[in-house]
């Protein structure tokens, strides 16, 4: 069993006024449109948000054909890690995508190809990195439960640092190229920003 993570409880404070979340992305919330992407590649979904965000999220997930259930934050100004560990600890799946909310064009290939690698080398994680030299920690695959503990553990010690939970874990990254080879490499593409948003709406 494969699970997905749509981590959505940042604070959207580039976006403005408006929870980027369930902002109407071409006529659908733009959670729903990452959610639909990791239909054929996932047995369930997992949404880490915040209280205040949950009815709203619950409405645009509505008629979602896979099992939903939500994750929510205890502390909300955490940062992403903490989202990460929290949707991970209510995984069923050994292993879970975790997509950002506001990564719209996610790419099922490259979704597939991280759980391959994940699973056929026995390891805790497989993190893309571009040649810019970013790991992409919020569109990769992680063991659940290896990484949910690592979160925790690097929160305890203070360490906010997105690799942070990566230093304890037995991973491999995954470079651009192999993307390439899988997919597109606009997977990784985020909308933040008004402008963003409406590049994104027009491409939709």
């Amino acid at each position: 069993m494969r699970s997905a993570v749509v981590v959505a409880g940042g604070r959207s404070t580039r976006f403005g006024d408006a929870d980027k979340a369930v902002a109407e992305l071409a006529g659908t919330p733009m959670i729903r449109r990452v959610a639909d992407r990791l239909v054929s590649t996932v047995d369930e979904l997992v949404v880490n948000c915040r209280a205040d965000q949950r009815a709203a999220i619950e409405s645009a997930m509505g008629d979602y054909p896979l099992p939903v259930r939500y994750a929510l934050d205890t502390d909300t100004d955490e940062g992403p890690m903490a989202g990460i560990g929290t949707g991970l600890g209510a995984c069923d799946g050994e292993y879970a995508v975790v997509v950002a909310c506001d990564m719209p064009f996610v790419d099922s290939g490259v979704v597939e190809y991280l759980f391959e690698r994940a699973e056929e080398e026995n390891v805790d994680a497989a993190v893309p990195k571009l040649d810019d030299g970013w790991y992409q920690t919020t569109q990769a695959v992680y063991r659940a439960d290896a990484m949910a503990a690592a979160c925790e553990a690097a929160l305890e010690r203070g360490d906010r640092k997105i690799l942070a939970p990566l230093e304890e874990l037995a991973w491999v990254v995954v470079e651009e190229s192999e993307i390439r080879e899988h997919g597109d490499v606009g997977t990784f593409e985020n909308v933040n920003t008004r402008d963003e948003f409406e590049d994104a709406q027009t491409r939709f």
